[in-house]
């Protein structure tokens, strides 16, 4: 292991700095740690809840020293993690796995649910450098949809929202207007495509980028004890997704498509729907 790994892996309590409320189930947290704050778009740490667990969370934004994370209440320990206040202990390590590219020209970035939080981070670097970046965001209702305020300023036209319920932007998926603008567009005019969000959402994103052959790289999520690639629990294909991603390729999308979005290991070991 280098002396790099050892140095991310090691454990170092902070002090919360900051809690937001994004919505009822979503809350942003802000915390000091120099070694995550190098972090680059697509990377996450292992965020540890006193006597309750450990976590792999996306990086968010880091300034300076300060890194943010942003967490919905979905289990355990996410339950006990937002109570948390401004002040109180938590763990972390990392930064691991590897990062988005980062492509000029003509950007897609298309976000489900706190998928957005990676991908806002990317678009505030892609901003500077890309000819065209353009953001379609998905979730099931309105206050659901994260950060919608500061992705605007970054991308060059009004970023696409989506909801299942139709109660804010297009009443359908985020994969929708992504099939029409490929129809339309399709090699031509885009360049990359990045994705993060469930999982099914990746794969219909993967099928459609292959069906009109652009490049995409999608950030994955799957079950994290150890984030360096030991223990085994993140396995997609021949690959450990904290180790050899979270971000992946088209060519890597394709070694492993007959289990994206379909089945995933489960905390037993046993297999499961993805």
């Amino acid at each position: 292991m280098s002396d790099k790994l050892n140095a991310n892996n090691t454990i170092r309590t902070t002090r919360i700095e900051s809690v937001k409320t994004e919505n009822p189930t979503t809350k942003t947290y802000t915390f000091t740690d120099p070694r995550c704050a190098k972090a680059k778009p697509g990377q996450f740490l292992m965020l540890w809840i006193p006597h309750i667990d450990e976590i792999p969370l996306s990086i968010m934004n880091t300034t300076g020293n300060a890194v943010s994370v942003t967490v919905k209440n979905v289990g355990d320990a996410t339950k006990h993690l937002h109570t948390l206040k401004r002040g109180d202990t938590i763990g972390v390590r990392g930064p691991f796995g590897n990062h988005f590219t980062q492509q000029e020209g003509n950007i897609l970035l298309i976000a489900g649910g706190t998928g957005t939080a990676p991908l806002l981070y990317l678009a505030k670097q892609l901003a500077v450098t890309a000819k065209r970046l353009s953001f379609i965001i998905g979730a099931k209702t309105r206050n659901e949809l994260l950060f919608l305020n500061q992705l605007e300023p970054l991308c060059t036209e009004p970023p696409t929202a989506t909801t299942e319920d139709g109660t804010y932007g297009l009443k359908c998926l985020a994969t929708q207007p992504l099939e029409q603008l490929l129809a339309e567009k399709g090699a031509t005019q885009l360049d990359m495509v990045y994705t993060c969000g469930p999982e099914h959402m990746t794969r219909q994103v993967f099928n459609l980028t292959e069906k009109h052959g652009v490049p995409l790289e999608a950030s994955l999520e799957r079950l994290m004890r150890c984030g360096i690639g030991i223990c085994g629990s993140c396995m997609i294909g021949k690959y450990r997704v904290c180790k050899d991603g979270p971000v992946f390729n088209s060519q890597r999308l394709r070694q492993v498509k007959d289990e994206l979005g379909i089945s995933k290991l489960g905390f037993d070991g046993n297999r499961i729907p993805a």
